[in-house]
């Protein structure tokens, strides 16, 4: 389904009935990736998956896509479907906006899932990894995100899922140029929300990966005791949803059950 949003095009997908939950995809996928998901929880929740700026279907807004500006285009979804309280869960990217959204809007969220993300910011270090990445890009976007997306699985599970690994790289592939630069120059200067994080009183779930090349899991067991937030680790990658399918759809589940209805 399509929004008008500011002369821009907004893609996104609803499944089942009950209650609210949002799905916010990471940076270089797209709202495909929670299909299996939806479908599971769709008997008892209504689903929600969005196409952030730049990705999927969804348009660019601009030059830079800060995580304010992604959590505001999902408000403005579930506005038009005249949503006022939701569950956000979000991978990767989707996390940031998920939390960028709780900072904006903290009375409409009734619990937080962050699956492969973080609350703190980007380091200096990792900042510079993506000013090197933005060049590199620019000479060559599809040799980008074909290494950009196996990088995400954990080594030992990169020949387990091939067919995974590329299906992924398909999507990313079609992900324009200025979507893939807009997300990485907005992850690059996202605020530290690690504050918000400690102290939101609703349900809240941190699932990492114990191999996630991309957050190191010291820092996840650093979060989780500064934040007083809940820490369910898996045996992988950054890839959770695919490289722990069962558990992590397991214990979502078990997550949901704990959210009180307003």
């Amino acid at each position: 389904m399509i929004l008008a949003y500011k002369g821009i095009k907004i893609n996104y997908n609803t499944l089942g009935k009950g209650t609210p939950i949002v799905f916010l995809h990471g940076f270089l996928e797209n709202s495909t990736m929670w299909d299996e998901t939806m479908h599971l929880l769709s008997n008892q929740y209504y689903c929600i998956s969005i196409d952030l700026l730049g990705h999927g279907d969804t348009e660019c807004l601009g030059y830079i896509h800060a995580m304010e500006d992604m959590a505001i285009a999902v408000k403005a979804v579930l506005n038009h479907l005249e949503i006022r309280n939701v569950t956000l869960v979000g991978h990767s990217m989707g996390g940031y906006a998920a939390l960028a959204f709780v900072d904006l809007f903290p009375s409409l969220v009734l619990g937080l899932a962050l699956l492969n993300s973080t609350s703190f910011p980007d380091t200096k270090e990792r900042k510079e990894n993506r000013t090197r990445a933005i060049d590199i890009v620019k000479k060559n976007p599809n040799a980008y995100t074909s290494m950009a997306i196996a990088n995400l699985f954990a080594e030992e599970n990169r020949s387990k899922f091939v067919k995974e690994i590329a299906g992924i790289k398909n999507q990313a592939a079609k992900t324009s140029l200025q979507g893939i630069i807009s997300a990485l120059e907005g992850m690059k200067i996202r605020k530290d929300r690690s504050l918000i994080l400690k102290h939101l009183k609703i349900p809240k779930v941190i699932f990492a990966g114990k191999q996630d090349p991309v957050l190191e899991y010291v820092q996840n067991l650093k979060e989780s005791e500064l934040c007083k937030t809940n820490l369910i680790a898996f045996n992988g990658g950054h890839m959770s949803y695919i490289e722990n399918k069962k558990e992590f759809l397991s214990e979502l589940q078990i997550f949901l059950e704990t959210i009180s209805i307003e």
